[in-house]
């Protein structure tokens, strides 16, 4: 489970783009806005989906407060990789039971319980910040497309597709970070996580995913 007692900070998609965007003074504190720098690394963990993680964490040279460096392929709190968790909220938007998603993921049933348990409650949240984001990515694409009737998950699904078609138009850039990847770095990672939904921040300080990730 990644689950870090340190603030966290959405960065690139492995260690060795972080490190690059350390040396270049790219990566700011979420607290005073102050430039990072190379702090160690947190504990090594197993996330489902990407194997053994071992995030880089970071000190800011203003406040000296350290921050985990979280990639995008991961959500905080969570066990497996947002791809994983997104393939079974696909799932799950479909009509599939928690359970035949679990047997297909092959992730333990309760586990797929609770990641649709906690992306329903998220589900309004994130419908209203996709609607911002599309809006920043596209404005002249008009309203993204919604399942009528198809509940808040399925709506909210149908969302992140529509934002990650958003972003290819615009920006060209969901080669390398998928629409999933997207949604974790706009919630900041804490799109499952039990916490105030406000992600307003998070989405202003996710320019660095839209301009050649």
């Amino acid at each position: 489970m990644v689950s870090l007692e340190a603030p966290v900070v959405m960065v690139g998609r492995d260690v060795a783009e972080v490190d690059l965007r350390l040396a270049a003074g790219d990566l700011a504190c979420g607290g005073c806005g102050g430039r990072l720098c190379r702090w160690g690394w947190a504990r090594e963990r197993e996330v489902r989906g990407l194997g053994r993680l071992r995030p880089r964490r970071a000190r800011c040279v203003v406040c000296l407060v350290t921050h985990v460096l979280l990639p995008v392929s991961c959500l905080l709190r969570r066990a497996d990789g947002v791809e994983v968790i997104g393939a079974g909220l696909v799932l799950k938007a479909a009509g599939r039971g928690h359970r035949p998603v679990a047997a297909v993921l092959s992730v333990p049933a309760a586990t797929v319980r609770r990641w649709f348990a906690a992306f329903a409650a998220a589900s309004a949240a994130l419908t209203s910040l996709l609607a911002l984001v599309a809006a920043e990515l596209d404005p002249l694409h008009g309203p993204l497309p919604v399942h009528a009737g198809g509940g808040v998950v399925a709506d909210a699904v149908e969302l992140v597709g529509g934002v990650g078609a958003a972003a290819r138009r615009r920006l060209g850039v969901l080669g390398a970070v998928s629409a999933w990847e997207l949604v974790a770095a706009v919630t900041g990672g804490r799109l499952l996580a039990p916490a105030p939904r406000d992600w307003t921040r998070e989405w202003i300080n996710t320019s660095w995913v839209l301009e050649g990730s």
